[in-house]
């Protein structure tokens, strides 16, 4: 990205901090305000040093996401400001040394909100959702897929779907499309690894025995392409579930599937973060497709995304990246629902006249079926996506 560009932008979010940067104007007649909270870790504090950037040659790769994510909400913002919505929204950095997020819910500077959108994790997002249970504020969680251990909490909306619903995905997908072929669930040893499993077992096996013969194969880093061939039927299609997170097995897994899939018919499923593997974009496994599931994914050729690919090349002189569609997304979908059902938001979350790049179908989530309160709501909708020879696009 043109750093010229990049610092104007961080320069200018270190000096208004999280003051409102989107306000009704005063020369149109009272009507409603919407007033919009949006958090990410931009850490103003430590790239800064009195107003100068400590990184003259290009943006630190740990501020770069929230970076990314809050371009794409001002952009929705200025498209929202363009029509008949009033919103007031401010930006926080949940990162800021002054006014972390225990300090502004103490001050009471978050009291006013009537919405709260962040691309946070870990104790910034358990601590905004205890503030958005208490003061009854929807809290759109839209990057982290975790529930954070969050529980009772029916006004919290997970955007990216946890790994449990990633496996439920599959597994449907599976049952729908696959249920006459052998399947393999390949696995290391791992505490990801065994969450995995335990999930696809549960679902298999909701009835008390096995519906879909899914056989596990336990394999290591160095995996035998001679120990995987063994296992595959050259008369039937072979459905190879990639049950790790880790990158090194994917890479190996994928691999072998290449080596064998001329005489063997095999499907390689991975993990959803196998997205970010590059080596299963690279010409070592030419022709051979992976897939992936994903709650996010557009064409972008839609007028939401010409739009914002349009107004982030005109500000920074590059193409947006995943997170600024996520930040765009986010921002732009959320506010035009709370305008739309203002007292009603969270039975509205999933208003189909309301769309711009996703599916999305969220649902309440209970961890105890006796306990009527929804732990959350987690979007559950997923893509399926196909890699191959570097390109993607949506397979189911």
């Amino acid at each position: 990205m043109d750093k010229k560009f990049i610092w104007g932008f961080v320069f200018a979010l270190a000096i208004f901090g999280s003051s409102s940067l989107y306000a009704q104007n005063d020369s149109i007649k009272k009507a409603p305000v919407y007033k919009i909270g949006i958090f990410a870790p931009l850490y103003l504090d430590s790239v800064f040093t009195k107003n100068s950037f400590r990184y003259r040659q290009s943006i630190p790769r740990f501020i770069a996401p929230a970076v990314d994510f809050v371009q794409g909400a001002l952009i929705a913002l200025d498209s929202l400001q363009a029509g008949s919505d009033n919103i007031d929204a401010s930006i926080y950095d949940t990162k800021s040394f002054t006014e972390k997020v225990p300090d502004l819910i103490r001050n009471k500077k978050l009291d006013s909100l009537q919405l709260i959108i962040g691309s946070v994790k870990d104790e910034e997002y358990f601590q905004l959702a205890a503030f958005a249970l208490q003061k009854n504020i929807p809290f759109i969680s839209a990057t982290y897929p975790n529930d954070g251990g969050v529980t009772e909490n029916p006004f919290l909306v997970i955007m990216n779907s946890t790994l449990k619903s990633h496996c439920d995905a599959i597994y449907t997908y599976l049952l729908q499309n696959h249920g006459t072929d052998k399947i393999y669930l390949c696995r290391q040893k791992g505490a990801q690894e065994d969450m995995v499993a335990a999930f696809i077992k549960e679902k298999n096996e909701q009835d008390g025995k096995p519906l879909l013969p899914i056989e596990i194969l336990n394999i290591d880093n160095n995996l035998n392409t001679g120990f995987l061939k063994s296992k595959l039927d050259s008369n039937r299609k072979n459905i190879i579930i990639g049950g790790s997170l880790d990158e090194t097995f994917a890479n190996n897994i994928a691999k072998s599937c290449f080596d064998l899939h001329k005489i063997y018919p095999i499907t390689l499923i991975g993990m959803p973060n196998w997205d970010n593997f590059s080596s299963l974009y690279k010409k070592e496994i030419a022709n051979f497709p992976v897939y992936y599931t994903t709650p996010f994914y557009t064409e972008k050729t839609n007028a939401f995304s010409k739009s914002l690919t349009a107004a982030y090349y005109n500000k920074y002189r590059v193409k947006p990246s995943d997170m600024a569609f996520k930040g765009y997304e986010a921002v732009y979908l959320f506010t035009k629902l709370l305008a739309r059902n203002t007292t009603n938001f969270m039975s509205r979350i999933n208003d189909k006249n309301v769309n711009v790049f996703c599916e999305y179908n969220f649902k309440a989530v209970r961890q105890d079926n006796e306990i009527g309160i929804p732990d959350y709501f987690e979007n559950k909708h997923l893509y399926l996506i196909k890699i191959l020879n570097g390109n993607i696009s949506k397979a189911w």
